[in-house]
């Protein structure tokens, strides 16, 4: 993407105003010319809630459309909070793919791209680049910290986490870290190794400010277990930043555990096409060697089944959903204990 793409001035308008106080509901306009509606837009719900100077939050769910845990979280946070209880800002996007979360889908159906692998966009592209160009180059520039809540959606599973990308700023990294362990989810991991340049936390990065990812179940569903680590996490992570005032009845449930996530030897993948058997379940720590699945060909059900190992020791944090599979799918996911 050139410099010269991601200056142009966002297509996509709004009647809210980042900058005046109070509480403001509205829809960021997206321009989608089609048949049915030669000078249409989509809509893309958006809340803003400011109380004068302070810290500048943006909440994001439906970066992935069948992740439905922020999606809620989100509603409530966006019906119940008023601007008295807030100091500074917060802004919230509950839908930011808004296509693929009507859809209930990963990618959008209007022109089939995966929002968080789209940064830094396109004012002119397809939707989707546009959605992201008006995130990197509007909404992120005046933060100081955006919290992006995913979950597994239709094909994965995640036990409940939090997780943000070592960043080259030592100080960047540092208040990342104390989010990450203010939300206090049951696992948190930092992801180390080579960098995905689309996704949203790189944005953040070029952008200069804090990023906090979580992957809060999963499944197309929305657990009460996951729904109340997403609502509970993400009030401490406010009255952290001093948004909210911290509730005096809510503790911190656990010690704050980090992990790390690598490159390829952190999934597994199946190798050939039939039914996944599971032989690892969430949360089960497993050997490097050991067996992790097998895969049936009950199309030829004379053939054996081909046998998919962790390629190293680790937590299983994610887990696949279908039995399906295919050649190439992810089976599980590791987070391991930082090397000492």
């Amino acid at each position: 993407m050139t410099a010269s793409r991601i200056a142009t001035a966002s297509r996509i308008a709004t009647e809210v105003d980042f900058d005046r106080d109070g509480r403001q509901c509205d829809f960021l306009r997206l321009p989608h010319s089609v048949d049915r509606s030669a000078y249409g837009w989509i809509p893309i719900p958006v809340v803003c809630l400011r109380n004068g100077p302070g810290p500048r939050v943006l909440l994001m769910a439906g970066n992935h459309g069948d992740e439905f845990e922020g999606q809620v979280a989100l509603a409530k946070l966006a019906h119940t909070l008023r601007p008295e209880q807030v100091t500074g800002r917060i802004i919230i996007l509950p839908m930011a793919n808004a296509p693929a979360a009507r859809a209930g889908r990963r990618n959008s159906p209007v022109d089939g791209l995966n929002l968080n692998r789209c940064f830094p966009g396109d004012a002119n592209g397809s939707p989707t680049e546009m959605i992201a160009h008006y995130i990197e180059t509007v909404l992120l520039p005046q933060c100081d910290v955006v919290i992006d809540v995913h979950s597994g959606g239709q094909s994965l599973r995640y036990v409940p986490s939090t997780h943000i990308r070592r960043s080259p700023d030592p100080a960047r990294f540092a208040r990342a870290s104390a989010l990450m362990a203010a939300f206090n989810a049951p696992y948190s991991w930092v992801f180390e190794g080579a960098r995905e340049t689309r996704a949203l936390n790189a944005a953040a990065e070029r952008c200069g400010i804090v990023a906090l990812g979580t992957e809060l179940g999963g499944g197309a569903t929305v657990t009460p277990q996951a729904l109340r680590i997403a609502e509970r996490g993400l009030r401490r992570a406010l009255a952290h930043l001093g948004a909210l005032p911290p509730d005096p009845a809510d503790e911190l449930t656990r010690p704050d555990r980090r992990l790390q996530v690598g490159g390829y030897p952190f999934y597994v993948y199946a190798r050939d096409e039939g039914v996944f058997e599971p032989l690892a379940a969430l949360e089960d720590v497993v050997s490097a060697g050991q067996p992790a699945a097998l895969i049936h060909p009950v199309d030829t059900p004379w053939q054996a089944p081909v046998e998919a190992r962790f390629a190293q020791a680790g937590i299983v944090v994610c887990a696949r959903v279908p039995g399906r599979v295919e050649r190439g799918d992810c089976l599980f996911h590791l987070a391991a204990e930082p090397a000492r």
